[in-house]
């Protein structure tokens, strides 16, 4: 039997366009399509605010069959990005409330939640989740992935990289010489196994002995938000199954084209009025 945990961001992603929020977040996007994708029990530990949104957040992962027993509720904002179209109709992000009440609240893991997590086969983090300071710790108990997004700095590896099993990056603006010489840097840094994700180039798999590169596989594209994060999730859930780099790599690019199929990271939308979201 499987068992994955994710701890760390939420959001709600708010479509400018189409007046809706979807739930989203790397550490609950990469839960949700554990779920979907076959994994026996996905539980998800974050901080969620006391909001309309924070209850969407929420009310989704129950829809999805997560364990959301140790969600922190706290008095404040949800996370919220707000997501527009370019002129060329692709989604961007155009700014945040930077995770709301998660940023300035720290998520203390109870000796009981520690020895919980302990009962998992892989937690999955990321940049957005504020838990550097404590990954040392979560590293005696649980093998990690960590997904850095596009921080790439000497500093932050230096931090992060000693403490995680599987590096993950988003490097769609970086030609095919720089992701190799990023994996090269990570494994240096102490992470045994690199992950870089590149868009519509697809994706590249490090396990210190080989670098594998998988191509993305074609679909009608509605939307691209998630697709990533897609890949990650299940190359993940793969992985640490069987452990074939190339089977794991094929199996998340369809999974993720078959994300790109669909507004929002994994649909639930709620139709909602705009707010200006402050910040970048």
């Amino acid at each position: 039997m499987m068992r994955l945990i994710a701890v760390g961001d939420n959001v709600v992603d708010f479509y400018d366009d189409l007046g809706e929020m979807f739930p989203g977040g790397n550490a609950v996007n990469v839960a949700v399509f554990w779920k979907r994708y076959g994994v026996d029990e996905v539980s998800y530990i974050g901080i969620v605010g006391n909001d309309e949104e924070g209850d969407h957040i929420v009310n989704s992962l129950k829809l999805e069959n997560l364990n959301v027993s140790r969600v922190r509720r706290a008095i404040g904002p949800s996370g919220e990005a707000l997501v527009t179209l370019d002129d060329l109709g692709d989604r961007k992000f155009v700014g945040s409330n930077k995770g709301g009440v998660q940023q300035q609240l720290k998520l203390n893991l109870t000796d009981e939640e520690l020895e919980y997590i302990q009962t998992f086969s892989l937690l999955h983090t990321s940049v957005f989740s504020h838990l550097e300071k404590e990954l040392p710790l979560l590293q005696k108990y649980i093998d990690i992935s960590f997904d850095f997004s596009t921080k790439y700095d000497d500093d932050y590896l230096k931090q992060v990289c000693p403490y995680v099993k599987y590096a993950i990056f988003s490097g769609g603006d970086l030609t095919k010489e720089e992701c190799n010489a990023l994996i090269t840097k990570v494994h240096k840094a102490g992470t045994p196994n690199v992950v870089v994700t590149r868009g519509s180039e697809g994706s590249l798999f490090s396990d210190s002995l080989q670098v594998y590169d998988q191509g993305i596989v074609e679909t009608d594209v509605v939307d691209t938000l998630g697709a990533g994060d897609t890949f990650v999730a299940i190359f993940l859930k793969e992985y640490v199954a069987h452990g074939n780099a190339q089977v794991a790599m094929e199996k998340g690019s369809a999974a993720a084209a078959e994300t790109c199929q669909r507004f929002g990271a994994f649909g639930h939308g709620k139709k909602r009025e705009s707010k200006i979201v402050i910040g970048h």
